[in-house]
C-alpha cells in the first residue's frame, strides 16, 4: 500500500469485529419491522466505537440513530438490516449494515479535521415497508450534507438506477359454499384471482418500456371441495419513475377490479407503504467512490446484463430525493447467482463476502473523506484506528 492509501480511511483494523457482526446478523435473518435484535446488536456496536446512539430513533422501535463529533457538516452512512421473508439474507444487507457501521467508524479519526458530525441511521423494512420513508416523513435525513451506502449483488455497478414501485395488498372477499352439494351459492374469491392474472397477463402486452407488474397469491382457500371465500395477495407495479407509477399502477387496479366484478367478489386493493422513488445520484460523490475502487482493484466492466441488480427498487431513491445520496452496487463475484435466491445468501458470508466487506467499508469511509475536502491523515488516525 503507498503512503498515500495508508494516509486515508480504512477498515481494515476494523475488519474482525465487523466480520462477527455480519455473520451474526446473517445466522439472525429478521423481516420488515421485526429487526429487534440486529437494531440492538448495531447500537451496541455503534457504542463500542465510540458513537452516542439512540434506540428507538424517531420512535421506531427498530430504527438506530448514532453520531460521533460536532462539525457542521452532516455526512451519514445508511444502515439496512431486514431479510427476506423465507429467503434469510439473500440480498446481502447484513453486509450493507456492516459496510455502513465500518465506514463510520474508520471515518471516526477525520471528524474534527473535517468539521464533521457523523451520522449512522439504522433503517427498517426496505425489502417492503418503506422504512426510510416513515424515517423521512418523521424529520431524519434532511439535515445531511450526504448520505452513503453500498449493496452486494452479483458484480460492481456504479451506478443505481432503481425503477419507482408500488407495493399493494390485494383481498377478494366472497362466499364459502360446498363446491359439489350447493356451489350456486358461492362467489369464488379464487376465481377472481385467475382472472385478475389473466387480464394482467394479457395487459403486459400493451405495457410500456422498462415497467414490471409481479405479485404472488398468498391465500388461495382451505380445500378443494370448499369454494374460496377469502384470497388475499401481495402486488408490485414498477416504472422508471413515480410519475410513470401511478397510471400504470391504476391500470393494474382495474385488473383487479375486473375479477371481482366477473365473479361477484369485494376487492380491497391496499398499499402497503408509501411508492419507493427513482434514485437521483450525487455525481461527484460517486465519482470519488469509482475512482477509489478502481485504485483498490474492483473492476466495472461486467456485461451490462450482469449489472442489472442496479435497477432493484429502494427506499434510499427517496432519500436521495432530499439530499446527495450515492447507492453503488459492490460485487461478489457471483454471477449467475444473484440477490433474492437462496444460493445468494451464501454468498454473504464467507472470505470472499469479506473482503467485499472490507472494500465496501473503506471506500464508502474515502468518498466521505474526499467530498469533505480531506487531504491526508490527521497524526493520531493510525493509532486511534489501531486502538478500536
Amino acid at each position: 500500500m503507498s503512503a498515500e492509501q495508508e494516509a486515508l480511511p480504512s477498515a481494515a483494523p476494523l475488519i474482525e469485529r465487523l466480520v462477527e457482526y455480519s455473520e451474526t446478523l446473517h445466522a439472525h435473518p429478521e423481516t420488515a419491522w421485526q429487526e429487534f435484535r440486529a437494531a440492538q446488536w448495531t447500537a451496541d456496536l455503534l457504542g463500542e466505537y465510540g458513537f452516542d446512539v439512540t434506540p428507538n430513533y424517531l420512535g421506531f422501535p427498530t430504527a438506530v440513530h448514532a453520531t460521533y463529533g460536532s462539525g457542521s457538516r452532516r455526512v451519514g452512512f445508511v444502515v439496512e438490516y431486514d431479510a427476506l421473508p423465507g429467503l434469510g439474507h439473500a440480498c446481502g444487507h447484513n453486509l450493507i449494515a456492516a459496510m455502513s457501521v465500518g465506514a463510520a467508524a474508520a471515518l471516526r479519526p477525520w471528524a474534527r479535521e473535517l468539521d464533521l458530525r457523523i451520522d449512522v441511521i439504522g433503517t427498517p423494512a426496505e425489502e417492503g415497508g418503506g422504512g426510510k420513508i416513515e424515517l423521512l416523513d418523521a424529520g431524519a435525513f434532511t439535515d445531511l450534507d450526504l448520505a452513503l451506502m453500498a449493496h452486494p449483488g452479483p458484480v460492481d455497478a456504479p451506478w443505481a438506477e432503481p425503477y419507482a414501485v408500488a407495493h399493494d395488498h390485494v383481498r377478494f372477499t366472497g362466499h364459502s359454499a360446498h363446491a359439489a352439494a350447493y356451489p350456486q351459492e358461492g362467489r369464488n374469491a379464487n376465481d377472481a384471482f385467475v382472472i385478475s392474472q389473466v387480464a394482467i397477463g394479457l395487459l403486459r402486452q400493451q405495457l410500456p418500456p422498462n415497467t414490471r407488474v409481479h405479485g404472488i397469491q398468498t391465500v388461495g382457500g382451505e380445500a378443494p371441495n370448499a369454494i374460496p371465500g377469502t384470497t388475499e395477495g401481495r402486488w408490485y407495479t414498477r416504472a422508471e419513475t413515480l410519475a410513470d407509477l401511478e397510471p400504470l399502477r391504476r391500470r393494474v387496479r382495474q385488473c383487479f377490479e375486473a375479477g371481482a366484478l366477473a365473479t361477484d367478489t369485494a376487492l380491497e386493493f391496499t398499499p402497503e407503504s408509501q411508492p419507493y422513488s427513482e434514485f437521483r445520484t450525487n455525481e461527484r460523490a460517486l465519482d470519488i467512490y469509482t475512482r477509489h475502487a478502481l485504485r483498490m482493484g474492483r473492476r466495472f466492466d461486467a456485461p451490462v446484463e450482469h449489472q442489472t441488480m442496479n435497477r432493484a427498487s429502494t427506499d434510499m431513491g427517496n432519500v436521495s430525493q432530499h439530499i446527495p445520496a450515492i447507492h453503488p452496487y459492490i460485487g461478489l463475484g457471483s454471477f449467475p447467482v444473484s440477490n433474492h435466491q437462496p444460493e445468494f445468501a451464501a454468498h454473504c458470508v464467507g472470505d470472499v463476502a469479506n473482503r467485499v466487506l472490507a472494500d465496501g467499508a473503506t471506500l464508502l469511509a474515502r468518498t466521505a473523506h474526499e467530498y469533505f475536502g480531506g487531504a491526508g491523515a490527521p497524526a493520531d488516525a493510525v493509532s486511534e484506528a489501531e486502538r478500536e
